[in-house]
């Protein structure tokens, strides 16, 4: 880990706003895994955001306005996100989304498949539109037409827009969280107390 958890102590004026805002959102959009340690520190990519705040509060507001959207249910949310988790393998990224996936009702075989890169056979033909766009993405290029036709005619175009932003969205959280090493929450060593 490159950049070490912030204890809430010791947090500068601009970096506590963010932190209050950051634990307000978390509270309300990410249950089910480890966002703090037990000093109250964040981890995953909410710590580099608090090294840089500026950078975080815009990756924090665009994190927010994707999140509003709602053109996609909750699984194909998810099948895109664990998708490009795998693509960038971001530890903490499927760490996190393969909690959130299953809370979501995604079947753990579908998360098992889709964390090791590969498509899985069962796959409604929603779900398969969302990870066969999210793939085209990651891997760079323009999206295919009947791709992205696929997924405007699944949910509309505020779905393929959604879909788009939400990929984008995640390969930046993946570059963030790799860029900078994050490791999941079991990698960490609290502060001794």
């Amino acid at each position: 880990m490159r950049l070490p958890p912030i204890p809430p102590s010791e947090l500068n004026d601009e970096q506590r706003d963010l932190y209050d805002t950051l634990r307000a959102g978390i509270a309300k959009q990410f249950q089910g895994f480890q966002t703090a340690r037990a000093d109250g520190a964040l981890l995953g990519a909410f710590n580099p955001w608090l090294h840089e705040p500026r950078i975080g509060r815009a990756v924090w507001e665009l994190t927010e306005a994707v999140s509003a959207c709602g053109a996609l249910p909750d699984n194909a949310r998810q099948v895109a996100i664990l998708a490009t988790g795998a693509r960038f393998k971001a530890a903490f990224e499927l760490y996190a989304h393969v909690r959130i996936a299953r809370d979501k009702g995604l079947a753990p075989d579908k998360i098992a498949t889709i964390t090791a890169g590969q498509r899985p056979a069962d796959l409604s033909p929603n779900e398969a539109a969302v990870y066969d766009a999210a793939t085209a993405l990651n891997a760079g290029g323009v999206l295919p037409g009947p791709v992205y036709a696929r997924v405007q005619a699944a949910f509309g175009p505020r779905g393929i827009a959604e879909l788009i932003h939400l990929v984008g969205l995640y390969a930046m959280v993946c570059t963030t969280l790799n860029g900078f090493n994050v490791p999941i929450p079991d990698q960490q060593v609290d502060p001794a107390p």
